[in-house]
């Protein structure tokens, strides 16, 4: 009997909807991480204000947080909107991929209670490379001899998607460096993503 008949079939199209679901419960999960504190009923107003701005650099992470598993999403869209079939090994990468997604929420958690710590902001960082670094191997993967791509597509076109989803690691390889020297500088240094995809797509446009 053929080993194909053990081997699970599962439709691309479900393999987009499954990752969106998980998208959606990350999101939740890290919205779920600030801490909301109970306050007196007899606060004055400027006394409400204050204590709503401690609230302030939870929010700032979660925001840049949320920014980063956005830009995920969009790449992870990206990718798999020119793939036309599905092979199990593409489904066990994206599987470990998208458990790094939920990991990014459990690290979220820990950057808000301890943002000014350097190692929080490192394991975020990993976790980050090592959930771009699957999802450039997916890429990788399906479009290596058009594998899971359409056959006509353009090598120029191969590569530019190739690079914008490799900008990533880099990227956060290079703010692990830069915390070293000053940690707020280093998670500013993500927005350093949009100005380098703008430049590959107008290098690799064809």
């Amino acid at each position: 009997m053929s080993a194909r008949v053990f081997t699970p079939n599962i439709k691309v199209e479900h393999v987009i909807s499954f990752s969106d679901a998980v998208f959606a419960f990350a999101i939740t999960l890290m919205a779920l991480s600030i801490e909301i504190p109970e306050l007196p009923l007899d606060l004055s107003q400027s006394q409400l204000l204050d204590r709503l701005y401690d609230l302030y650099p939870q929010v700032e992470d979660y925001i840049i947080s949320f920014a980063v598993i956005a830009v995920f999403w969009i790449s992870y869209h990206r990718v798999f909107n020119h793939i036309e079939g599905s092979h199990i090994s593409m489904v066990y990468l994206n599987l470990l991929f998208l458990l790094l997604i939920t990991l990014l929420s459990l690290t979220t958690s820990i950057v808000v209670n301890y943002g000014s710590y350097q190692i929080p902001y490192i394991i975020y960082c990993i976790v980050v490379i090592m959930a771009s670094s699957l999802l450039v191997l997916i890429w990788w993967y399906a479009t290596k001899d058009h594998r899971l791509v359409d056959k006509n597509m353009h090598p120029l076109f191969i590569k530019g998607i190739f690079l914008v989803l490799l900008s990533i690691p880099i990227i956060f390889s290079i703010s692990i460096l830069i915390s070293f020297i000053d940690l707020d500088l280093a998670q500013y240094f993500w927005l350093g993503i949009i100005p380098m995809n703008v430049l590959i797509r107008y290098k690799y446009k064809h």
